[in-house]
């Protein structure tokens, strides 16, 4: 891992409240896992950057490394690691993550209500 890279991926970090590195961008994602885990944040109506490390293999390596996490996407709130969806479903679900927003962005907008068409 160079320096380089890892200057670079601290800055990412510090410069977004809301960070995933996936696969592709928030408008192409390019894999199922990252569209969800955009559309997950879209419902927080947060502002939230992708950055696409699909093809960036030295990134993706140190990511894994830095995380313990093998797998994309990656969730980085408020410059802390979170995983991904599997994870912060269950803490949307029992208000956990709704309080880290707040707590990150000071207020939030009311909860957006969802149809489970399941």
């Amino acid at each position: 891992m160079s320096e380089e890279l890892k200057t670079e991926v601290d800055a990412e970090i510090a410069a977004n409240k809301v960070l995933v590195y996936g696969k592709g961008t928030k408008t192409m994602p390019r894999c199922g896992f990252t569209l969800e885990t955009i559309e997950f944040f879209k419902q927080f109506d947060v502002p939230f950057e992708v950055v696409d490390v699909l093809e960036n293999m030295p990134k993706r390596a140190y990511l894994a490394q830095l995380t313990d996490w093998p797998t994309l996407p990656k969730v980085f709130i408020n410059g802390k690691f979170y995983g991904d969806t599997d994870i912060l479903a269950p803490m949307a679900q029992n208000g956990e993550l709704r309080k880290i927003l707040e707590e990150t962005f000071g207020s939030l907008p009311a909860a957006k209500t969802t149809i489970s068409l399941h």
